[in-house]
């Protein structure tokens, strides 16, 4: 495959990618009045990684090797706990609007973290795009919350890191063991440590009063933005790169903000609106005024 059709379809993976992750906050702030933040927050990584184990035994997968085991575990960390866990606990009282705005720098944080872990020497403008972004954020939560940025908006800056170092440690493995591989063994990888707090959840979950649509909601995002969306999405990384990959999913605040109208009712201020317009000029600088080591697979 020539280099140019590899940056295409990675492209259009990468656009599936962000569809499906659009949802996840719309989605979220739905289920979350019935079944809890702890219950969405940690058996949702549980959920997901029985479809993940069964497809590596079905296929019969290896144990990955032992050094690549410390990525995997910070995929799992970051993808299936950190960010959903952080995610639920702030949608108990944000709109999902406005939690669009702060997920808004998962592109930067991916940016950042993939800067970091490939020991690159940016110039000075993507961390003023960085600090711009953040800066953006934090002046957004205030105008919101009274004078000042709120818990939950700084348990979403939480869950985006950790989102970044999945996307971006994610990005990276999938180049050796390919990109439904990285996910599938990340959740295998997270279960066990997930198990425990899971039944303490369960067991202070009215379960029996959960409505089907909570449920729905449940599988959504047990099967789609913490299992399946990440085939496309670790796999767009590897063919296009994680900048370029990144750039796609500048468009996702704005597809959240649609989904949190369009399903939620919500509604979406001029504030809200310019606000996420500043976020994902923020992290569109990160990803022209990076220097990677390896423009052609990076940039």
């Amino acid at each position: 495959m020539t280099e140019k059709r590899k940056r295409i379809e990675g492209l259009w993976l990468g656009i599936i990618g962000t569809i499906a992750f659009s949802l996840t906050l719309p989605i979220t702030r739905a289920a979350v009045p019935e079944l809890g933040a702890g219950f969405l927050g940690l058996c949702r990584g549980l959920a997901a990684a029985i479809p993940a184990l069964l497809l590596l035994l079905v296929l019969r997968e290896p144990l990955p090797e032992r050094k690549y085991w410390p990525s995997l575990f910070l995929v799992a960390a970051g993808a299936g706990i950190g960010f959903p866990l952080f995610s639920a606990i702030a949608l108990r009282s944000l709109p999902s609007a406005h939690s669009a705005v702060v997920v808004g720098l998962l592109p930067a944080a991916t940016a950042l973290f993939a800067v970091l872990r490939g020991h690159e020497r940016p110039r000075l403008g993507f961390w003023i795009a960085c600090a711009g972004g953040v800066i953006a954020v934090l002046l957004f939560a205030a105008a919101e919350g009274s004078g000042r940025p709120q818990l939950p908006d700084l348990l979403l800056l939480i869950a985006v890191l950790g989102g970044g170092i999945a996307y971006a440690e994610g990005g990276r493995l999938a180049r050796d063991m390919g990109g439904w591989r990285v996910i599938s063994w990340a959740l295998v990888f997270g279960a066990p440590f997930l198990v425990v707090p899971a039944i303490i959840v369960i067991a202070h979950t009215p379960l029996a009063a959960v409505s089907p649509k909570a449920w729905l909601a449940f599988a959504y995002l047990a099967l789609i933005p913490q299992f399946v969306a990440f085939f496309p999405w670790y796999r767009a990384l590897m063919l296009a790169g994680v900048a370029r990959t990144s750039q796609i999913q500048l468009a996702q605040p704005v597809l959240t903000l649609g989904w949190s109208a369009l399903l939620l009712h919500e509604h979406v201020s001029f504030l809200t609106l310019l606000a996420s317009l500043l976020v994902i000029a923020a992290a569109a600088a990160t990803q022209f005024t990076r220097v990677a080591p390896n423009t052609s697979e990076l940039a």
